[in-house]
């Protein structure tokens, strides 16, 4: 394993979630009692647990292939990879953004990276790829 990074939801936004579960679960016990307001609460317990789970990414690049949790790619494919800084992320995402771009993005983290592909089969332009540790990708995907 060349790179593996997982990209997990930060505290603050689970925190946020669990506070809005929590006022949902007040609004329960209100209209309703204590019973249905203990069943709520248990279920949204752990459905942040589910969601926490499933709001993962995994970024690993391994023997001549990148892939992004489901997604992966031939390293033949790729054309230049490029890191990209807050701003640089900020546009590409929203103003500069090419529709048929695939984007493995997560709104929490900042930065992020550019991965240009160069299969003449697939109208992909490019994948922008959400991450702490832009350089160290870069890095190992042009080895």
């Amino acid at each position: 394993m060349r790179y593996r990074e997982v990209i997990r939801p930060s505290f603050w936004l689970l925190s946020f979630i669990y506070f809005l579960f929590l006022s949902l679960v007040v609004s329960i016990w209100a209209a309703l009692g204590n019973t249905p307001a203990l069943i709520s609460l248990v279920f949204l317990t752990a459905s942040l647990a589910l969601m926490a789970k499933r709001m993962e990414m995994v970024i690993e690049v391994n023997g001549g292939e990148l892939r992004i949790d489901r997604a992966h790619i031939d390293f033949m494919y790729l054309g230049k990879v490029t890191a990209l800084s807050e701003d640089e992320m900020k546009k590409i995402r929203t103003r500069d953004a090419d529709p048929a771009a695939y984007l493995a993005i997560r709104f929490w983290v900042s930065a992020g990276v550019k991965v240009e592909i160069k299969d003449p089969r697939d109208t992909t332009p490019y994948w922008i790829i959400s991450t702490k540790r832009g350089e160290d990708l870069v890095k190992a995907l042009k080895n």
